[in-house]
């Protein structure tokens, strides 16, 4: 991806106790996006939400729900971003897992490394 090109923005939403072979779903995408050469990948923990289920999913203490919200966030090239949807797709069929699939188009302003890298 170059430092200023127009790019796909693909936002999974779930919950974090939603799993793909034995491991969190969201870790398993940030995973598989690694694996598949994606630019980078995100991974943000919410405080509430509802969803196709209507349950509420909050951190408050006398809640029922520990399963908070998470959200997986990828920007990369469309093309790459279409095949990973196909597998992303596939890990919630594969799994019966809860969550929404979103897709933007975002314009990447700056990619870079850290410049200053110790090893």
């Amino acid at each position: 991806m170059s430092l200023i090109d127009k790019a796909n923005l693909l936002v999974v939403y779930t919950g974090e106790l939603e799993k793909y072979k034995h491991m969190p779903l969201y870790e398993a995408i940030v995973y598989a996006a690694k694996k598949s050469g994606m630019a980078g990948a995100t991974v943000s923990r919410g405080i509430m939400s509802y969803g196709a289920n209507s349950k509420i999913h909050t951190t408050k203490i006398f809640a029922l729900s520990a399963d908070l919200p998470v959200k997986v966030e990828i920007v990369d090239v469309e093309e790459k971003i279409q095949k990973f949807i196909e597998v992303v797709k596939k890990m919630f069929d594969k799994s019966n897992s809860a969550g929404l699939i979103t897709l933007q188009d975002v314009e990447v302003v700056l990619y870079q490394g850290n410049k200053n890298k110790i090893i």
